[in-house]
């Protein structure tokens, strides 16, 4: 069996999604907000999409941004898993 290889991002990529879960807590949207303003400055929160869990104990963010390069989106991720409300960074 052959290892497949993962598709290359081509940068700047528009559009990158990137979805956030945490814990549900009132400055858990302005974090990661800011966190992912400060990787790109023209974020459009309009097609930001809040979705609580049915208990209502976590809710995730998605989130469209424009990739510019790996080493951006692995900051970003490191950024926001420090905060211990971050459960999971896809």
């Amino acid at each position: 069996m052959t290892q497949q290889e993962p598709p290359k991002i081509e940068f700047p990529c528009e559009d990158y999604l990137i979805k956030v879960v945490g814990n549900t807590d009132p400055t858990f949207k302005d974090f990661v907000l800011r966190v992912m303003k400060s990787y790109d400055p023209e974020l459009d929160e309009s097609r930001i999409k809040e979705q609580p869990s049915s208990k209502g104990t976590y809710v995730s963010y998605t989130f469209f941004i424009t990739a510019e390069s790996e080493a951006q989106l692995k900051a970003l991720n490191e950024e926001l898993r420090l905060d211990s409300r971050v459960k999971t960074v896809l």
